[in-house]
């Protein structure tokens, strides 16, 4: 019996920490997701008057309607879609009263030869974003060719001299076929804790089954040790 005593102590402690952790990742996943439930509302939301001063953190998704003239140029960023394929995403400064934002008018495939700038006097409802799509994968804008691969907004304002600020439209006021707005949304954003808890009970399920091995050989009587 003492043979077994510590390796069933310690299979239980194993079992037990793994199964908290599936647990603990089922909790964060109902956080996630009334997390995802409020930015989505918050996504909808009625829109508002441009702030003074948004706040990349606190203003994140705020739903927005600003008025003024789109300006050229347009830069060009390679996204995807799974119906259409490949296109760019136009990001073009908005002249304000007295302020130049950018401002995202959406999708146009890559055949597709959109509208030019100006369009004066018009408005465009969206939302506030600061997106964080650059990573040690993504290739370094070719801007000879205006092809872009990530939208960081204070290299974007830095080219078009504007505020630090995206509105990524939902609508606008103005016939911009065929770029179609390619909001926000919470599609993009990672909500990966229920598989990271099927992996925790997987273990936890192994470990048991593995403990289970250990302590069924344990009883199987050694052969030739009674004769």
């Amino acid at each position: 019996m003492r043979r077994i005593l510590l390796p069933l102590i310690f299979g239980l402690i194993g079992t037990a920490i793994l199964t908290s952790l599936g647990l603990w990742q089922l909790r964060r996943l109902e956080w996630k997701e009334a997390v995802l439930t409020q930015i989505e509302a918050r996504i909808h939301a009625a829109p508002v008057a441009l702030p003074a001063q948004p706040d990349p953190e606190a203003d994140r998704f705020l739903p927005v309607q600003v008025s003024g003239t789109i300006v050229a140029p347009s830069i060009r960023v390679l996204v995807s879609q799974k119906s259409v394929g490949a296109g760019y995403r136009l990001i073009n400064a908005m002249e304000l009263d007295g302020r130049s934002i950018l401002v995202d008018r959406g999708f146009v495939p890559l055949e597709a030869v959109p509208p030019q700038p100006p369009f004066e006097n018009v408005t465009v409802t969206g939302n506030l974003h600061w997106p964080e799509e650059r990573d040690s994968y993504t290739p370094e804008n070719d801007r000879a060719k205006n092809i872009w691969f990530a939208r960081e907004v204070d290299v974007l304002a830095q080219a078009l001299g504007t505020e630090q600020i995206l509105v990524v439209a939902r609508e606008t006021s103005f016939d911009d076929r065929p770029v179609t707005p390619l909001p926000v949304g919470i599609e993009g954003i990672p909500n990966d804790h229920f598989g990271y808890a099927v992996q925790w009970f997987g273990l936890a399920a192994v470990w048991t089954a593995m403990l289970g091995l250990f302590l069924w050989r344990q009883r199987k009587p050694v052969k030739g040790k009674d004769q």
